[in-house]
C-alpha cells in the first residue's frame, strides 16, 4: 500500500505520537486504543518504507523522516479542525465554532470577561480560545480569529488595529511598604526585579530611561508573561504588566512611569475568507469594540499612586 493510499487518521495517529512521545499518551488523546495508534504508525512506516520512531529511554523518538513530515501533518490536522469548524454552523447563521487565538495574558487577563459577554447575547456559538505567544497561522487557518501585538503581514487577512496597549513597571503595595518606592534607574539594583529568563527577543525590547538592560537585573526570572505577572501580584518584586491589567488591581502600584512606558499595537485579525461568516463576524466585532475599550483604560491608567 502507498503512503498516498491512508486517510487521515494515519497521519492524525503519527502526529499525536510525535507530539506526546509515546503510543499510549497518543492513545489518550485520541480516544484510540494503543493497538490501534501502533497498526496506524507500522502501516504508514511500511507504506514510506522507513521507519518513523526509534525507542528510547525517554520514549519514542522522531526519526529524520519523521521530523521532516510533522510540519505538513500539522497543515492537515489545523484543515481538518477548520473543516469541522466551517461545517459546525451555517455560513449566515449564529451558531457553530469559532477558534480564537491570543497571547497567554491576553487570554487569561483580558479576555474571559469580554467572552462572557458575547456568550450571553450569542448562546448558540461555541468558543475555542488557543493561549500562545507566538503568532498563529491563519492562512493556516489554525484559528479563525487571532489577537495580535504586532501588524499582521499576510495580504490574505483582514487586520483591524485596536489601539496601544500600554506597558509599565508595577509592584504589589506591600513590597513597596517593605523596601521602598525606587526614584531612579539604578535604584533597581538593590530591589527585586522580575524579568526574563531565556527569551533574549524579549531582553531586547526592554529599555529603561532609555538605555537597555542585562539579564543581571533580573532577580526573579521566568519566560512566561503570566508567571511574571502572577509574581509581581504576590509581592516577590517590580516587573512588567500592562496598564489594563494593573488599572483592574488596586494592589498594584506603578513604578518608575517616566523610565519605562513601552506601547504595544493591539490587531485583530481573520482570513479573508471568513468575511462572510456571520458567527465570526460578530467575535470580531464584539472583540474591536471591547479590546478598543480595554486599550483606552490601559492609556489613562499609569499614573495611580
Amino acid at each position: 500500500m502507498k503512503a498516498s493510499d491512508l486517510g487521515w487518521e494515519y497521519w492524525r495517529s503519527f502526529l499525536a505520537v510525535a507530539e506526546t512521545g509515546s503510543l499510549s499518551a497518543a492513545a489518550r488523546s485520541l480516544r484510540l486504543t494503543q493497538p490501534t495508534l501502533g497498526r496506524h504508525v507500522e502501516a504508514l512506516e511500511a507504506a514510506l518504507g522507513a521507519p518513523l520512531f526509534t525507542r528510547s529511554q525517554h520514549g519514542l523518538q522522531p526519526t529524520a523522516l519523521a521530523l521532516s513530515l510533522v510540519p505538513h501533518a500539522g497543515a492537515m490536522a489545523a484543515a481538518a479542525d477548520s473543516l469541522l469548524r466551517t461545517a459546525s454552523g451555517e455560513a449566515a447563521g449564529e451558531r457553530g465554532t469559532v477558534r480564537l487565538a491570543a497571547s497567554e495574558i491576553v487570554g487569561i487577563e483580558v479576555l474571559p470577561a469580554i467572552l462572557a459577554r458575547f456568550r450571553e447575547v450569542h448562546p448558540g456559538i461555541v468558543l475555542e480560545l488557543a493561549l500562545s505567544n507566538r503568532n498563529e497561522d491563519l492562512l493556516r487557518r489554525d484559528a479563525d480569529i487571532a489577537v495580535r501585538m504586532v501588524r499582521p503581514q499576510q495580504a490574505a487577512l483582514v487586520a483591524r488595529r485596536i489601539g496601544a496597549v500600554g506597558i509599565g513597571l508595577y509592584a504589589k503595595r506591600d513590597y513597596l511598604a517593605r523596601c521602598g518606592m525606587p526614584e531612579t534607574a539604578a535604584d533597581l539594583a538593590s530591589h527585586t526585579v522580575v524579568g526574563v529568563d531565556r527569551n533574549n527577543a524579549a531582553l531586547e525590547a526592554i529599555r529603561i530611561g532609555g538605555e537597555p538592560v542585562s539579564r543581571d537585573l533580573f532577580s526573579y526570572r521566568c519566560d512566561s508573561d503570566v508567571g511574571q505577572l502572577a509574581a509581581v501580584r504576590a509581592g516577590v518584586g517590580i516587573g512588567i504588566c500592562q496598564h489594563g491589567v494593573a488599572a483592574r488591581d488596586p494592589d498594584l502600584v506603578p513604578v518608575l512611569p517616566d523610565l519605562f512606558d513601552l506601547s504595544l499595537d493591539m490587531w485583530l485579525a481573520m482570513h479573508e475568507d471568513l468575511r462572510q461568516s456571520r458567527r465570526v463576524r460578530l467575535l470580531f466585532d464584539h472583540l474591536a469594540v471591547e479590546l478598543g475599550a480595554y486599550a483606552a483604560t490601559g492609556r489613562r491608567s499609569g499614573t495611580r499612586t
